[in-house]
């Protein structure tokens, strides 16, 4: 067995328990979607924050240009970055995954005031840490969104592995069952929400999870060391995430 395969024999356990969680049959009112999208609009924004670091690291974006590192994982997060941060809505125009989601939530009837309010603090150039405690965040949230930061603190090959692990190759999985939790009943303020579930499967199911697992073997390497960090770091992620789950199924 390779690393790769060790490290995702590992995951498994906490993968399964996470894609158990009771709160995914809960989810059968408009009102329960509010909530939900409400709480995990925070993990879909500090997704692209994970994701600029990895680029920061594993690219070169600054002035003069200078090449940094593999090719090989310059083009990996490079496409990826392509497909998360310029997407396409259904009319075919540009967007990010994160303003499509906030598209989705406003179709829904979901109060987007509090991560719209960070944002805006953001822009302004407020500290992260400021600007945290300056919005409304279930706990749970909370810590969903600083064990991300910390991640964003670690060394690039641990943040690809909570990226690739605990974010990326996880999506698929989860929305596949929040599909089938819509499907039943199809209003139009479900429209957009349908949509970009449907485009995180698409896009991250199949193409971006490969070129993710590349990634952090390229990363990782034969570095047995740099393989456990990986490891410790990914089971964290999915601990997380489900405690994020349970907040949202207490709400």
């Amino acid at each position: 067995m390779n690393y790769l395969e060790n490290l995702q024999e590992q995951l498994q356990p906490y993968r399964q328990q996470l894609l158990a969680h009771p709160l995914y049959p809960q989810l059968k009112t408009k009102q329960h979607l509010q909530t939900f999208t409400q709480h995990h609009v925070w993990a879909v924004w500090d997704f692209m924050s994970l994701l600029k670091s990895l680029q920061r690291h594993l690219t070169c974006v600054q002035a003069p240009w200078v090449p940094v590192g593999s090719a090989n994982t310059r083009f990996l997060i490079n496409e990826i970055v392509v497909g998360e941060e310029s997407d396409v809505d259904e009319e075919g125009n540009r967007i990010s995954h994160f303003e499509l989601y906030l598209q989705a939530m406003k179709a829904l009837g979901a109060s987007t005031a509090a991560i719209e309010q960070f944002i805006v603090l953001l822009q302004k150039g407020t500290p992260i840490t400021q600007a945290l405690a300056q919005v409304s965040l279930p706990g749970n949230t909370r810590a969903f969104v600083n064990y991300t930061f910390a991640v964003i603190e670690q060394p690039v090959h641990v943040q690809a592995a909570v990226f690739t692990f605990g974010r990326e190759d996880l999506i698929p999985d989860m929305f596949t069952q929040l599909l089938q939790q819509l499907s039943a009943e199809n209003p139009a303020e479900l429209g957009i929400l349908k949509y970009y579930i449907e485009r995180h499967i698409e896009v991250d199911g199949g193409h971006h999870s490969q070129l993710a697992l590349q990634m952090v073997e390229e990363l990782c390497g034969n570095d047995a060391e740099k393989w456990h960090h990986a490891t410790e770091a990914s089971i964290k992620a999915l601990e997380i995430r489900y405690q994020l789950w349970s907040g949202i199924l207490l709400a």
